[in-house]
């Protein structure tokens, strides 16, 4: 039994830090400006000038949204030189994606479930 608590644990643990991980991103995304950044760094990696010029703020706040992607693990940085370039982490947002096409997946069934209901029951 005690191997079977440790296993149990173990694999709480791990569920339990995907979780926190997967809401980092969430609130990362949340923001329309961070957004922005993602959909750009979609293309291709970008530096920090290329990632602030279409968006209306300082450059100090354009390094704040990045510090938040960058927690999320949804961006990821270099420094080169004098420029710091960043670029998209795929496997966090695969994670977010997995997470909403399962939910979504859920509800189509459920939908699905009623709706035949919905039909059997239509001349009752």
């Amino acid at each position: 039994m005690e191997l079977a608590s440790q296993y149990l644990s173990i694999y709480l643990s791990i569920m339990f830090r995907a979780a926190a991980h997967l809401d980092l991103a969430f609130q990362a995304l949340a923001d329309p400006s961070r957004r922005a950044m993602v959909d750009r760094l979609i293309q291709g990696p970008a530096t920090v000038s290329e990632l602030a010029k279409p968006l209306a703020m300082s450059l100090p706040g354009v390094m704040q949204h990045l510090a938040v992607l960058e927690a999320s693990g949804l961006v990821v940085s270099e420094k080169r030189g004098r420029s710091r370039t960043c670029r998209i982490e795929p496997k966090v947002l695969s994670q977010a994606e997995q997470w909403i096409t399962e939910r979504r997946l859920l509800w189509e069934r459920r939908l699905d479930r009623l709706g035949q209901f919905l039909d059997e029951t239509k001349d009752n």
